[in-house]
């Protein structure tokens, strides 16, 4: 049985899971060639993080680079030679774009790949619930050889549901791994350029000292 002897004997349920499949496959593919296409940081310039900040003619060493890490420490290094106080939480603002960015479709997939079985299940059961209803009109006189024709082709849906849901969930694992390292990559160069910066994030208004003399006389 070929490709377009399955479609028409699993009905419109199949042409729906074809749509599946054609749409999670052009998602993982697009992520896959944009992950690969995000460069990292070179190890040069990773070695010299922690230094970057104080050095001020440092600039030229991130500035002309590109991927998710140099976006975000560019950003931080702009902010700081802009005399911004809060760098974390710029770090934490470009860190939050970048990751929106590399997940931009992973969601979708995950819908697809869970609902690609429950589909095939709906198909199944529908060819299951017209296959009854021949025998109830023929009074239960069914040529058996008709009756398992028909199931086999309910049960067709099921496959097809599972063949295109086992890949997809695959893929989307594969993809979610990338991201998390790619984003942990993040994490770890915006720690390392801010670790001579303690102070960097928003001071915290110190709780005032009570005077020496109000603990002695406390209670009185």
């Amino acid at each position: 049985m070929n490709v377009i002897e399955l479609l028409h004997k699993g009905g419109p349920i199949v042409w729906l899971l074809a749509a599946y499949s054609s749409i999670g496959l052009a998602i993982a593919f697009e992520r896959y060639l944009l992950l690969i296409r995000q460069r990292r940081l070179p190890r040069s310039v990773v070695l010299q993080l922690n230094q970057l900040l104080d050095q001020p003619d440092a600039w030229h060493l991130i500035a002309g680079l590109k991927g998710p890490e140099a976006n975000v420490v560019r950003a931080i290094m702009e902010a700081d030679r802009q005399g911004v106080k809060d760098l974390k939480n710029v770090g934490a603002r470009v860190y939050a774009q970048e990751r929106q960015r590399l997940e931009f479709g992973l969601p979708t997939l995950g819908i697809l790949g869970s609902t690609a079985p429950l589909l095939g299940l709906l198909g199944t059961i529908t060819g299951m619930i017209k296959a009854f209803m021949v025998i109830e009109d023929a009074g239960g006189k069914v040529d058996a050889q008709a009756l398992a024709g028909g199931i086999w082709e309910a049960m067709v849906t099921t496959g097809v549901g599972l063949a295109v849901a086992i890949p997809l969930v695959i893929l989307l694992h594969f993809l979610e791994g990338s991201v998390e390292r790619r984003t942990q990559s993040m994490q770890r160069c915006a720690a390392l350029l801010l670790e001579r910066r303690p102070n960097s994030g928003p001071q915290e208004t110190a709780e005032p000292v009570s005077p020496h003399w109000e603990t002695v006389t406390d209670g009185l």
